[in-house]
């Protein structure tokens, strides 16, 4: 015997099963991450198909049965971020922070903070301006990412050496080690952080996602602190975002 539940969710990503249905990445308040199926969206008479679009934050109804995949049976928008998913650069944000919640809480594990964190950063991505760097290097992007490493475990220790404890200055990232080293402790592999990334990825991990763009982020600071999250992605959980290689 199956049996229904409600829980608010975030739709992360959206395939097209047959000619009518898509299966559903969802992440959940109750649950966590959720894979789920919605028979009928894609029609063009469907009760709730664009309530469902990449993105959007909603309250969700959905049976469990016997099968891994649950079925929809009803929705209500929450916050649709259609300002998100309509404009190119934000939508660029958006994915990016989509798809690193799914690579990092792929358990169906309940995370009430990972949840408002996905929230919170897709409000703020509603309200994003338009920057020259690409969406990858954007403050809210980075900050989002630092935060899910940070919830996930894998927060990089940067206030001193992560080897021999020595206070900084430090000279770079390296991923084995967890954190900063200094130039004594620096091996192959580590990632050179310039003075300006320290302060940035801490600015960024201190700050609110409603805050990130205050925080002095230069282009610089912007690729190291980026290269910082690619390596900690690789090494902590061996997968790369498609999102950072378009």
């Amino acid at each position: 015997m199956g049996r229904s539940y409600k829980t608010q969710a975030v739709v992360l990503r959206s395939f097209r099963l047959g000619e009518a249905d898509a299966v559903l990445h969802l992440y959940t308040l109750e649950r966590g991450r959720v894979g789920a199926v919605a028979k009928g969206v894609r029609k063009t008479k469907s009760r709730f198909g664009a309530r469902l679009e990449p993105l959007s934050h909603v309250e969700i109804l959905l049976h469990q049965g016997g099968g891994e995949l649950h079925t929809v049976t009803g929705v209500d928008l929450v916050r649709s971020h259609r300002q998100t998913r309509e404009e190119s650069y934000r939508l660029g944000v958006g994915l990016v922070g989509a798809e690193a919640m799914l690579r990092l809480f792929s358990e169906q594990e309940a995370n009430a903070r990972a949840f408002e964190a996905v929230t919170r950063f897709l409000d703020a991505a509603d309200v994003l301006e338009r920057r020259e760097h690409p969406p990858t290097l954007d403050p809210l992007a980075l900050s989002f990412q630092l935060k899910l490493l940070w919830l996930s475990g894998y927060l990089p220790h940067l206030a001193g050496c992560a080897e021999c404890g020595a206070a900084p200055p430090l000279l770079g990232y390296l991923a084995r080690a967890g954190g900063a080293v200094c130039r004594a402790c620096a091996e192959e592999g580590v990632i050179a952080l310039a003075p300006e990334t320290f302060a940035a990825v801490d600015g960024l991990l201190r700050r609110p996602l409603a805050e990130a763009g205050e925080v002095p982020v230069g282009e610089l600071a912007a690729r190291q602190a980026l290269a910082l999250i690619v390596a900690a992605y690789e090494y902590h959980g061996g997968f790369r975002l498609r999102t950072l290689s378009a």
